[in-house]
């Protein structure tokens, strides 16, 4: 029993770890986002809606500080910037595809048969 629940408590730790990382109403969309290739801050606001500027600025900030997505600044008039996934990012894209085959699995049947 006492090993059992070291291992839950274990597993909740790095659980709260990927959520502090990956969690919010944001985060997950703007990895997906970036899962099809380099964006430019107003290219993921157009594909975000209901993000405001100063939401997804924080949560860009927020990603790059936990070195999920890389910022470049290109030093020209208008400044340009892109974003894009590290290694560590893309790395998530297996938990976002599980994420979405269980909506599929469960979620989405459930709400079909009435379930729901």
């Amino acid at each position: 029993m006492k090993a059992e629940a070291e291992n839950y408590e274990r597993l909740t730790c790095e659980v709260e770890t990927t959520l502090k990382v990956i969690g919010g109403r944001w985060k997950v969309l703007i990895i997906r986002e970036l899962l099809s290739g380099i964006k430019r801050f107003g290219e993921l606001q157009r594909s975000l809606p209901g993000i405001t500027q100063k939401m997804l600025t924080q949560q860009l900030r927020e990603l790059e500080e936990d070195g999920i997505i890389h910022r470049e600044v290109y030093a020209q008039i208008p400044p340009k910037v892109e974003y894009s996934l590290t290694p560590l990012g893309v790395s998530l894209q297996p938990i976002l595809y599980a994420m979405h085959q269980w909506a599929v699995q469960n979620f989405y049947q459930n709400k079909e048969m009435g379930d729901r």
